[in-house]
């Protein structure tokens, strides 16, 4: 028998995820979707003065699994420089597609089950590539 593709715990992640609210100070802002599955997500990051993550705040129209990875993100994300989120994305890519460890950041393994559901990899992706553009954005 198959187990199910949304667990109780990413049901539960998902339902979790923050409201999106107002920064003190919003130093960057993005807004990506996904060609793949419509999920879109938005990021507004404040930074602090080593450029590190000090508060985010996230819309996100997408799945469960894209709720839930949104949820971690938003668990994880304070104090972290954008290298740290780069190689938190790309290390989740690697998992998800079968090619690499399980990735360091909290809670992932939940994601667990979508990894045999490549259709579900990029709405899982979208919250950490937002919050890269965010970061980015701070620049331009």
């Amino acid at each position: 028998m198959n187990a199910p593709l949304y667990t109780t715990e990413i049901l539960r992640l998902a339902a979790s995820l923050e409201a999106p609210r107002r920064l003190e100070r919003e130093d960057g802002r993005a807004e990506l979707r996904s060609r793949i599955c419509g999920s879109t997500v938005t990021v507004a990051v404040e930074l602090d003065d080593e450029r590190g993550v000090a508060a985010l705040s996230q819309t996100v129209h997408a799945c469960a699994f894209g709720q839930a990875s949104a949820a971690l993100l938003e668990r994880g994300a304070v104090g972290r420089e954008i290298s740290e989120v780069r190689d938190a994305h790309d290390a989740l890519a690697e998992w998800l597609a079968g090619a690499g460890a399980k990735p360091s950041w909290p809670g992932v393994a939940a994601l667990a089950p979508a990894r045999s559901h490549k259709s579900r990899h990029s709405a899982i992706l979208l919250p950490f590539r937002a919050l890269i553009a965010a970061i980015e954005a701070v620049d331009a």
